[in-house]
């Protein structure tokens, strides 16, 4: 796997973009894990589905790209697994019981929205919330 580390140029309204869709992978996250608390038993496929109806439901969740949104319902699906998984095992003390995040930093694009330059000094994101294309150092 070949890893590149740049530090990334960001103009003033770039980094409100990429605020925005850091909140809406947040919003995701949380509005999925809230799902999953209200129908217990639900399996995954159920979480995915919530996901593109929450896709269809609100219009900022449409603007960011559908893998991004789909990496946090994967976020999802692991806390619990692992929440089970320490039940399972009996591990001792507390479990782990999957919690809401308050404060997120990042949000995760995978294979599809984005597209780096062939220079490796440029990178641009594709979704719809106007980050655009930012310079790498």
């Amino acid at each position: 796997m070949l890893v590149l580390e740049y530090k990334a140029v960001v103009k003033k309204p770039q980094a409100v973009a990429m605020d925005e869709a850091i909140r809406t992978a947040k919003f995701v996250r949380n509005k999925v894990l809230r799902y999953w608390m209200d129908n217990r038993g639900i399996g995954k496929k159920q979480l995915y589905q919530y996901n593109t109806q929450l896709r269809a439901e609100y219009s900022f969740v449409k603007e960011l790209n559908s893998h991004a949104c789909q990496v946090s319902v994967e976020n999802v699906e692991r806390a619990i697994k692992r929440f089970f998984d320490n039940c399972k095992n009996q591990k001792p003390g507390k479990k782990g019981y999957p919690r809401f995040k308050k404060h997120s930093r990042s949000v995760e694009y995978k294979t599809s929205g984005w597209k780096l330059h062939p220079s490796k000094r440029r990178i641009q994101f594709l979704d719809k919330k106007g980050i655009g294309e930012l310079k790498l150092h």
